[in-house]
């Protein structure tokens, strides 16, 4: 679709199919808060475990790494909102077990896990079509924004709404709820949104890997490396090629990179919130504000980049942001109060806004049949790596005080980061001497 409808988000809200994806992610992701809140207090409840209770949390990370290098090429392969819708149901089918009683709690488990699996194939697909509904350029930055918006938002009301909601009707019931959103979610995507045809079809005379018509599927990269994937095979195979092709391309590298290593050190503090907030012998509900900070310095970042800037403007944030995100966490290494934990907090948040430029130079970067699979990709290795990044920190604390491992890993992070960038700067200037236009 071509870019129409105005300029910044009121042109994004302006394309009736986006408001419908809008509205779906904005039910169903409120109702997965919410339902992640309660599976954890019924898991509780039935075994007495704090370790049973973190793993709901914990499988809802983990198994993002296996649907995002197995499953991605079901987002190429078949029809978007199909695999959305299917998506839906089976998220709606695994929380309606949930909601049955007598069900032991490793299957509860298995459950989450399942859905967890499922999410970056519905991200990753949700992504790509997003560039058939706005278009590959602003609008399609902007809507990417607005949908990270939500998920930000969506936290800070399914926290608020979750405790309400568990104060007043047991934890099955709320799990209920979560069914009904999924439900409402493809219902939604169902009646607004248009049917497209796959990205790629499978050609059985081809493997993995092979090319077809002797240039390879996905045409040939500016890095010069070459991005080859074939379209056969099964689909565990085909999703792998595609994972192997990407990851071989050194600039959507760089730009897969650049998206999973910021966040796996910002998340540092987030993790080690709770025994900050235990050192500082502060309320339940000083500990609730901290955890408000990130959420509301990512939204107010996000809104404002995305209103006051234009994509020349956000891609030239993008290098500076991504360092200065780490930046904040360092002032964790004078212990501060709550109000100067919570301005850290808040300023760490920022940082979101680096994904807009971010956004600008992987759509730019990834040939168009491999969208889906690239969008899978980054959904799942950015997830993984925020998991990741949360073990760490907590190993850590085991060791060390909270304080200066919060203070680490900001020092960390600039230093990780500083040398992804150099990675992306070099494959950006071979990209220009490849002939392939640098967006931003």
């Amino acid at each position: 679709m071509a870019e129409t409808g105005g300029r910044g988000y009121w042109g994004v809200f302006a394309v009736g199919e986006f408001r419908a994806v809008f509205a779906a992610h904005a039910m169903s992701t409120l109702g997965s808060v919410v339902g992640e809140i309660a599976l954890a207090v019924l898991v509780y409840r039935l075994t007495g475990s704090p370790l049973l209770s973190a793993l709901t949390f914990a499988f809802g990370l983990l198994p993002y790494v296996v649907g995002g290098t197995l499953l991605s090429a079901v987002a190429d392969r078949f029809p978007a909102r199909r695999v959305l819708i299917i998506c839906d149901l089976v998220c709606a089918a695994c929380a309606a077990a949930m909601v049955l009683p007598g069900v032991p709690v490793a299957l509860l488990l298995v459950l989450r896990c399942v859905i967890a699996a499922i999410a970056p194939v519905f991200t990753g697909t949700r992504a790509s079509t997003l560039g058939d509904i706005l278009g590959q350029g602003d609008l399609f930055v902007l809507g990417r924004s607005v949908l990270r918006i939500v998920s930000q938002t969506a936290q800070l009301a399914g926290f608020a709404m979750g405790g309400l909601l568990l104060a007043l009707v047991p934890a099955r019931t709320v799990l209920a709820l979560t069914v009904a959103t999924f439900l409402a979610s493809a219902l939604l995507l169902r009646l607004g949104t248009h049917p497209r045809p796959a990205r790629t079809l499978p050609n059985h005379n081809t493997g993995p890997g092979d090319e077809v018509d002797g240039t390879g599927l996905g045409g040939g990269s500016g890095s010069g490396d070459g991005v080859v994937v074939g379209v056969g095979g099964t689909l565990v195979g085909a999703s792998i090629a595609g994972v192997r092709s990407l990851w071989g391309d050194r600039r959507i590298r760089g730009l897969l990179l650049l998206a999973w290593v910021p966040p796996m050190f910002v998340v540092v503090s987030e993790a080690l919130l709770t025994p900050y907030a235990a050192a500082l012998d502060l309320s339940p509900a000083g500990l609730g504000l901290l955890m408000c900070g990130m959420p509301i310095g990512a939204i107010t970042s996000e809104v404002l980049a995305g209103t006051l800037l234009g994509p020349r403007g956000r891609a030239r944030l993008t290098v500076p942001v991504a360092v200065l995100a780490m930046v904040p966490s360092i002032g964790y290494v004078f212990e501060p109060s709550l109000g100067g934990a919570l301005v850290c907090q808040i300023l760490t948040g920022c940082g979101i806004s680096y994904s807009l430029g971010l956004d600008q130079w992987f759509i730019a970067a990834v040939p168009d049949e491999l969208r889906g699979r690239a969008m899978t990709l980054m959904t799942a290795g950015l997830m993984t790596a925020q998991g990741l990044g949360m073990t760490l920190a907590g190993a850590a604390a085991e060791a060390f005080p909270v304080h200066l491992v919060v203070a680490c890993g900001g020092v960390l992070g600039i230093v990780f980061v500083s040398a992804v960038l150099r990675s992306v700067r070099t494959s950006a200037r071979s990209t220009v001497h490849g002939h392939r236009p640098l967006p931003g």
